[in-house]
């Protein structure tokens, strides 16, 4: 699945709801997270290095971290949802494995396994510093499938 989504793009109509629910999120908007790319059970979410965002060291906080690597897996899944459902993390693990600093990072979420209730994704965040990447996260999360509410 990972090559294919690489070059494979969303549809109009899954871009659109993507990014209308990404919009809404308060915490992303904060933070100043951005969708940079979206395909079928894959997205990628960057975040720009700055002083609100950093910990006492100056490299990006665990919290800013894991909180990118949720939300792209939440919405590589959501990529592949009906129109009516949603989507609502269940659990995710994630492993800090070097400090992050550079540029910017970059979470990457890619559903391993879809489900009709149940989908599980991989999590993986790179620092970017002058266009090198290096992994400074990876995890696994379960998200579960809900229905959205009546309006």
């Amino acid at each position: 699945m990972e090559d294919r989504t690489q070059q494979e793009q969303a549809s109009p109509e899954v871009l659109r709801r993507v990014r209308a629910s990404f919009g809404s999120q308060g915490l992303m908007s904060h933070l100043g997270a951005r969708l940079s790319h979206i395909a079928p059970g894959r997205v990628h979410i960057v975040l720009p290095s700055r002083p609100e965002v950093t910990q006492q060291h100056g490299y990006f906080h665990a919290g800013a971290t894991s909180a990118i690597a949720d939300s792209a897996g939440g919405y590589a899944a959501y990529t592949l949802f009906p129109e009516d459902a949603e989507v609502l993390t269940v659990e995710y693990k994630i492993n800090l494995l070097a400090p992050a600093v550079g540029d910017h990072i970059e979470a990457v979420g890619t559903v391993l396994k879809y489900g009709r209730t149940l989908t599980v994704c991989r999590l993986e965040v790179f620092a970017v510093q002058d266009g090198r990447r290096q992994l400074v996260a990876a995890g696994q999360q379960t998200l579960i499938r809900v229905n959205r509410p009546a309006q």
